[in-house]
């Protein structure tokens, strides 16, 4: 069955397309207009090997924040469709992300209950043109739409660039790890209530 699906988010501040392959090889194709946020959707679809289009159209005169949070959105939306009903999935992934002296801790569960923790600090306002600010509501978006419970801690790092450059990396090598397919139960959703989301 094919795990694919594809996202066209329109609103008066932004217009994205997204398409994604959950079991891909890492092929990507991103342009939103924000190079730094580009280099880092890149780095997630190469390292969970989750094939990735991304075109976004966004209110880039004002600022980047619609850009990012709706690219957050559709693409957790993508991978939320491309999930199904999560039959089979392994479900939880974790990984720590070493980039040379910052190291970070991510833990995913596609429980399809979003929650976000997010213990990131940086010690700039931007990175290039992108204002640090916003990697945490890319991550909150993306937590949302995909129905993630999502852990990110940056354990320690000086360089603000291989600090969020880590998150993004670990997130992709824990949701690796979760969309893979349980050989021993693909035909069975990884929950005693036979079903993924609501209450615990």
């Amino acid at each position: 069955m094919s795990r694919r699906a594809t996202v066209e988010r329109t609103t008066k501040e932004t217009r994205i397309k997204v398409t994604v392959d959950l079991d891909g090889t890492g092929r990507y194709e991103v342009r939103t207009g924000v190079g730094f946020l580009d280099h880092m959707l890149e780095q997630l679809s190469r390292h969970s090997l989750i094939d990735l289009e991304v075109e976004a159209e966004g209110d880039l005169h004002i600022d980047f924040h619609h850009t990012t949070e709706d690219s957050g959105i559709a693409i957790g939306e993508a991978v939320n469709r491309a999930l199904g009903d999560r039959k089979g999935i392994q479900r939880y992934g974790h990984a720590y992300l070493p980039m040379d002296e910052a190291l970070t801790r991510c833990a995913i569960d596609l429980s399809n209950r979003p929650y976000l923790i997010w213990k990131v600090g940086f010690t700039r306002d931007k990175l290039g043109e992108m204002d640090t600010e916003l990697f945490k509501e890319w991550f909150q978006a993306f937590a949302q739409a995909a129905g993630a419970t999502l852990h990110v801690e940056n354990l320690y790092g000086e360089n603000n660039h291989h600090i969020v450059e880590s998150c993004y990396k670990a997130l992709a090598r824990s949701l690796r790890a979760a969309i893979e397919i349980d050989p021993r139960k693909s035909d069975a959703v990884p929950s005693t209530k036979g079903v993924l989301g609501g209450s615990l």
